[in-house]
């Protein structure tokens, strides 16, 4: 029972999280290292919270979250997304399974389509000069959350 609240406590927040890296990225284009490493340090208590044995468990949470961070890394290095993007997902892989994990850049790309038209087109509306900052951390942070809310809160899943 009172592993139950605390496995709630830790989803509330890190969905806290996410809400707030969703706000500082539209209004800065920045997701804090601080945030991202908060997020990456809880990962651990989520898997003692559900029970996960370190090895293969821990062992497997640990290099998709390495795996995620790399594949994405060197899209940062051409230039296709930015660095607390790329820290926030590997993060966020931690807490994931890694079918989920591939649930998640799903939703992620194909909520990042939208975020990207609807930047590009108030871009453009606006008349600024240059190419937009896309504030990718939108469709990260979005997507996490729903597969917070499929996973851990809906009771018929």
């Amino acid at each position: 029972m009172l592993g139950d609240y605390f496995r709630l406590a830790l989803i509330v927040v890190l969905g806290a999280l996410l809400i707030v890296a969703t706000i500082t990225d539209l209004r800065s284009r920045i997701i804090s290292n601080r945030l991202n490493l908060t997020v990456a340090l809880l990962a651990p208590l989520w898997w003692l919270a559900c029970g996960l044995e370190p090895w293969p468990g821990m062992a497997v949470q640990l290099l998709a979250g390495l795996l995620v961070f790399a594949v994405f890394a060197i899209l940062f290095a051409i230039g296709m997304m930015g660095g607390g993007d790329v820290k926030l997902l590997g993060a966020l892989a931690l807490w994931f399974p890694w079918q989920a994990t591939i649930s998640l850049i799903v939703l992620m790309a194909l909520l990042g389509g939208g975020v990207t038209l609807a930047t590009i087109v108030h871009h453009r509306w606006a008349r600024k000069p240059g190419r937009p900052e896309i504030p990718y951390g939108v469709a990260i942070s979005i997507a996490a959350l729903w597969l917070l809310g499929e996973r851990y809160l809906n009771q018929f899943a």
